[in-house]
């Protein structure tokens, strides 16, 4: 997944609201949380000032080409970033030699992800976790997160709900033109397996100035919240908040977006 796409990722995720996620996460993590910007660990402290420092780590996790990553690096937090194709993350290697940034890129599955140490702050957004397709991939990832959480550290994500599938995009077809590029976004949705599958055609114009055609097929599972709760209390995290991501008041029926904060009990 993301392999050609990758290059053209950034262009047609223009209207996701990072800036406004951005904020939301970084005011959680104030309130909830116990990460804090301008703190990092160093390399000649002891090992209790080390150990004391992961608490300040933030994970984003299925970081993508890196857009929300540095964003937040640019709010002072120390930042790991983790994605499972190379092409995405070449991107985000690239906006960091243009930043300066000193964030930590690693190539690895969600599912399957190893850390040097804990962190205090583990984030999760833009359907990242949507790409999970079955409950026991679901709770896997999240015993992962639940094991590299500093105690008392949180976990904030995302997902697309069912409704979202089910009424809004599925069985639909999106298309769009840019100067750079184009689009033909077909979803297929099926509703006994809460599966939606993404067949994308797009065009990026070479060098030559002559665009080339790419096809890529993605899929995605739609989840309830109280799903989501279930598999979270298995693994041994709590639920502190959960918000309609458009309204966000209490998720309902007919929310698309959910955004939800849990935290590692552990102490």
């Amino acid at each position: 997944m993301y392999n050609n796409f990758a290059k053209i990722y950034d262009i047609l995720m223009q209207e996701v609201p990072y800036e406004k996620w951005s904020l939301r996460i970084s005011e959680w993590i104030k309130t909830y949380g116990i990460s804090r910007p301008n703190v990092r660990a160093q390399e000649n402290g002891s090992i209790e000032e080390r150990h004391s420092a992961e608490k300040n780590l933030v994970l984003d996790l299925g970081c993508g080409t890196g857009t929300l990553t540095e964003i937040l690096a640019g709010f002072s937090y120390d930042m790991i970033g983790i994605d499972n194709s190379p092409e995405m993350l070449n991107i985000a290697m690239e906006k960091k030699d243009k930043s300066g940034s000193s964030i930590l890129y690693l190539c690895q599955n969600m599912q399957e992800m190893e850390l040097y140490s804990t962190v205090g702050t583990i984030i999760c957004v833009c359907d990242s976790l949507n790409y999970l397709l079955s409950h026991s991939e679901l709770k896997k990832m999240f015993k992962l997160v639940k094991n590299y959480l500093y105690p008392g550290g949180i976990f904030i994500f995302d997902f697309n709900t069912v409704y979202k599938y089910e009424k809004v995009i599925g069985d639909s077809t999106i298309a769009e033109n840019h100067e750079e590029c184009a689009f033909i976004w077909e979803n297929f949705y099926d509703s006994n397996d809460k599966l939606n599958e993404y067949d994308l055609t797009f065009f990026i114009k070479a060098e030559n100035g002559c665009f080339e055609r790419y096809q890529e097929t993605h899929y995605q599972k739609g989840y309830e919240l109280e799903q989501i709760r279930s598999l979270l209390t298995e693994a041994g995290l709590d639920i502190i908040t959960a918000i309609d991501d458009e309204t966000e008041k209490s998720p309902d029926e007919k929310s698309e977006r959910v955004f939800v904060v849990a935290r590692n009990t552990a102490f």
